[in-house]
């Protein structure tokens, strides 16, 4: 196990060093196998600097969850606030899912590692709900604008159907994709995912996919 350099660092700098080592201990070992003790040598700390930022280790996994979903939906984030048209924006936000940091084997296997904690752990399942629903939200605000600048605007509850629909196809894809990655040419999801975005859609053949298409 490799030990994160020392380096004299902040409160806030010490507790992110301090969930990172968490995430990395449960990439490595799984959350029953990381121990506090091989978190705190992983951060280069002592056990009892620990105790001075989380209560135990249950909160210390929840820390590292809400971390690691915060890393997964951060691009999707920055390109619902990002410039440009809705057809640009909503063609990254399907290439950003499915390529890394989102998707790669090690962010996979630390939510397989949490994903069973939701249904028995409130502050998991309020973790999980948090992110789920900004996420459905940056991808409503995407389909928004991609509507209205067809010039065919939909209501609230349309974008947000879709929005659930898309997440899900998307999530198949990046499951599949991440966990078989040979199997798939460079780019061959994410082509995939535009094609099938516009069928779900019902937009015409090329409206996502084509690269040279307005």
């Amino acid at each position: 196990m490799t030990r994160r350099p020392y380096h004299r660092a902040t409160e806030t700098e010490r507790r992110e060093d301090l969930i990172a080592a968490t995430l990395d201990c449960i990439a490595e070992f799984g959350i029953q196998g990381a121990t506090v003790r091989q978190i705190a040598t992983r951060a280069g700390v002592t056990g009892g600097l620990i105790r001075h930022y989380f209560d135990g280790k249950d909160q210390m996994m929840q820390a590292a969850y809400r971390q690691l979903m915060s890393e997964m939906c951060a691009p999707s984030h920055a390109i619902a606030e990002s410039e440009g048209t809705g057809r640009d924006r909503l063609r990254r936000f399907v290439q950003a899912n499915l390529a890394p940091p989102v998707a790669e084997a090690r962010t996979i296997s630390l939510w397989a590692a949490f994903i069973g904690h939701i249904r028995v752990d409130p502050v998991f399942s309020a973790i999980h709900r948090e992110h789920y629903t900004t996420f459905l939200a940056s991808l409503e605000k995407i389909l928004s604008a991609f509507f209205q600048e067809r010039g065919c605007p939909g209501a609230a509850e349309t974008y947000r159907s879709y929005a659930i629909a898309l997440n899900g196809l998307i999530d198949g894809l990046w499951l599949e994709g991440t966990l078989v990655s040979d199997m798939f040419a460079e780019n061959e999801l994410a082509e995939t995912a535009l094609i099938s975005v516009e069928r779900l859609l019902g937009l015409e053949s090329g409206a996502l996919s084509a690269f040279d298409a307005t």
